[in-house]
Order: structure tokens, then sequence, then C-alpha cells
């Protein structure tokens, strides 16, 4: 299980690290699409958008518990890449304890907010009873979401990204099959959809354990490693809190561009909803830089091997600005066809190719800051890409899809170039901390 990234081709590690997280990205995306597919051939609208609704909550609690569990990675990277299996141990121990104490401590809040959160976020009538009963259970499954994804992090940064693939894998198998069966047999709509992806998770979650029992990566557990370490703890959250939060805000910045397009009317709004899930296709490679390089920095960087850490860094913006450019000139040219396979009816695919040609480019910036982000996390100075992300979206992103839906009425193209505005303001900032970091470094200040 345990792989050591410090040593031999750094290029090589990066692609073979990253291919198999890449793959986990789909599988999750392909996950979170299958609940609404086939709710579609067996329900009506209003399970479907209580469906829609509860998975988008459900998106933004779990990609904070990814950021979070960014702390866990780094830190166990760090001490394999320093070769020192005690303290990866304690970090290990420390971020189960962690974790499951958060995970409770969330169910438990969270189910007493359901009701709340529905009302909040402005629920069609017909959706509410379905999308209350569909977040119960999945706030009530939220310690399996937590368990699957603390240990992915484990996995990750003892420098093996295969077995999560292996862990999403049978999970969104499972996720199938159990839709099918609630959803299509027993007819239990919203609710098993819900039951599918609780139940899924837990399949997941019992799967990786087995495999942790079988192959132990050499690490030995003992009931001390578990016990609190206001150390170890400080440290995996120092780097997880801020990605936490920076996740969380973009959750929230996509939440308010989306109104600010239902506020253009139905044309647009469904033009703009249909380009998300392109990006978010599209964005896989630039999203796997992100974790990928933050795993193998963080091992070089506890190994001392600070150059390497870079070279990663320079790898991976190569690789995925060259990504982002051969992809953003290639939707030039298929805007329309794409946003077609989702919808016949023409004046959305007409917006939505305006809105996809411009936020297209995006691809290119976001993979650049994506990768400066994760060399931040290996260093533990994850409040750069916190502050990097947030004033962007503060800045540019969300003000200019404002000012580009009053002042551009006719067209969407203006909005869309609003994300790739405020990742080129990413870019810059992460560029300058960059240089910063690396002239502190040549002063001796920083080890």
């Amino acid at each position: 299980m345990e792989k050591n990234l410090t040593t031999g081709s750094v290029f090589r590690n990066i692609v073979q690290f990253s291919l198999p997280y890449l793959l986990s990205y789909f599988l999750q995306t392909l996950y979170g699409m299958a609940d609404l597919f086939i709710i579609g051939q067996f329900d009506g609208v209003g399970d479907i958008t209580a469906v829609s609704i509860g998975s988008q909550v459900m998106h933004m609690l779990t990609v904070m518990i990814v950021g979070l569990a960014m702390g866990a990675t780094v830190s166990i990277g760090k001490a394999v890449g320093a070769d020192r299996p005690e303290r990866a141990s304690a970090a290990v121990g420390n971020t189960v304890t962690l974790f499951m104490g958060v995970a409770v401590f969330c169910m438990a809040m969270l189910l007493c907010l359901v009701d709340p959160i529905v009302t909040l976020i402005s629920t069609p009538e017909e959706a509410v009873p379905g999308t209350v009963t569909y977040l119960a259970i999945c706030f009530a499954g939220i310690p399996f979401i937590t368990a699957y994804n603390i240990i992915s992090s484990i996995f990750r940064g003892l420098g093996d990204s295969k077995s999560p693939m292996y862990f999403i894998a049978v999970s969104c198998g499972a996720n199938i099959a159990l839709d099918y069966l609630f959803i299509g047999a027993f007819r239990l709509g919203a609710a098993g959809a819900a039951l599918g992806t609780t139940l899924s998770q837990t399949v997941s979650v019992v799967l990786a354990l087995l495999v942790v029992l079988r192959r132990r990566a050499g690490l030995k557990l003992d009931r001390k490693h578990f016990k609190p370490q206001a150390q170890v703890m400080g440290q995996i959250l120092k780097v997880g809190v801020p990605v936490a939060l920076q996740d969380g805000f973009i959750q929230i910045a996509f939440i308010v561009i989306t109104v600010i397009a239902n506020r253009r009317g139905l044309n647009d709004a469904a033009a703009v909803g249909i380009v998300e899930k392109i990006i978010g296709v599209v964005f896989l490679v630039p999203s796997t830089m992100l974790s990928t390089v933050s795993a193998l920095s963080a091992q070089n960087v506890g190994a001392g091997k600070h150059e390497r850490a870079a070279q990663t860094l320079r790898y991976a913006v190569l690789m995925t600005a060259g990504y982002g450019i051969v992809v953003s000139v290639l939707t030039q040219f298929i805007a329309e066809p794409a946003v077609g396979v989702f919808t016949e009816d023409a004046a959305v695919i007409l917006l939505g190719g305006q809105y996809l040609r411009g936020y297209i480019w995006d691809c290119i910036f976001a993979g650049v800051h994506f990768s400066f982000s994760g060399y931040f996390c290996a260093y533990g100075m994850s409040g750069i890409s916190f502050l990097h992300n947030f004033l962007s979206i503060v800045c540019v992103r969300i003000p200019g899809a404002f000012l580009a839906s009053k002042y551009f009425a006719g067209t969407l193209f203006p909005m869309g170039l609003a994300a790739p505005g405020g990742s080129l303001l990413s870019v810059f900032i992460c560029a300058a901390a960059f240089c910063w970091m690396r002239r502190r470094n040549a002063d001796g200040r920083v080890t």
C-alpha cells in the first residue's frame, strides 16, 4: 500500500499517481449522475427535483470533507517521505479519531436542521417532502461518507492512489444496483435514491477496512496512536480547514451564479445548468492535479527534497495548461453540439454555446492555480490557497457575473468570462506567493 514517491522520474510519478485519481473523480461524477438518471426513469418531476436539490447539498458537504481530509494526506505524506513510521502511524490514528468526532457532530447537527435547510434553499413545494426524506437519510449516513474519504486520504498520503479508485468503483456499481432495487422495484422514490447512496458508501467503507486489515502497509497502529495529540491534529487542521473553507466558498459561488442566471429567465438558467455539468467533466484533469501535487510534494518535502517538490509543480502546471489550451480551443468549434447533447431546445443550445465558449478558458488558469494550491498544501500553507480563491470569487467571479448579466442581456458569453477572469487573478497571486517562498528558502529562513 505504501509507495515512496521521492525517487525516480518525477513525470512518471505524476502520471502513475494521477491516472487512478482521475478515474476515481470520473466515477464519482458518474456516481452523482446515476441517481438522477435512474429516478428519471421511474418517478415524476417532484422526486427528480428532490434528488437534484438534495444531491447538491450533499455534494457541498462532501467536497468540504474532502478538503478537510487534505490535511491528513499531507501530514501522512510528510511522515512517509521522512521515513518516520511512528509519526505516520500517529497521523493515521489521529485522522480517524478527529474525523469520526467531526462526522458524528455534523450528523447530529444536520439531522436537527433538515427542515430549515430545505426552506433556506427555496425548494419548490412539490419537492419538499422528497427533499426532506433524501437529506435525512443522507445526513444519517455522514459517518460512512466521512469514513470513505478519510480512508482514501490515508491511502493517498501513503502514495497509493489505486486503492481508492477500486473502492469508489465498487461503491458506484453498488449504488446503481441499489438504485434500481429501491427506486425501480420497491418504488421508494427519493428515499430509495438516498438509501442507495448511503448503503453503497457503507459497502465501500467495509471493503476499504478489509484491505487495511489485510495489508497494513508496514504501519503498526496501537491504541496510543488514536489518542488525540494536539500537535498532530493541529497539523492536519492547519492544512485541511483552509482547503475545506475554500471548497465551501467555491460551491457557494456556484449557487450565487446560478441565482443570477435564474433571474435572467428559464432558457438562461437551463443553459448555465447544462454548461456546469460539462465543465464538471472537463475539469476532472485540473482537479486531479491539486491532490496529485499535494501528495507527491508532501512526501518530497518530508524527505527534504524541495527541488523535487518544485519540479512536481512545474510538470503539473505544464500538463494542466497544455490540456486547458487544447480543450479551450477545441470547444470554440463544438460548443453548441456539446450543449445539444443535453437538450433539443434551440434557444438553450444557443445561449449554452455562448456561455461555454467564455467559461471554457477557465480550464487553463484553473489547472495552474490548482497545481499551485497542491504545492502550498504540501508545505502546510493552505491559507494561501484559501486567500487566492476567496479573492477571485469576491473580487472577480461573482461581481463579474453580475455585471455581465446586467449589461449584456442578449448574450451569456461575457458572463462566462467571469470564471477565467477570477482564475487569472488566482494565478497572479499564486505566482507571487511562490516567488516569495522561493526567496525565503534561498535565505535559509524556511526549511
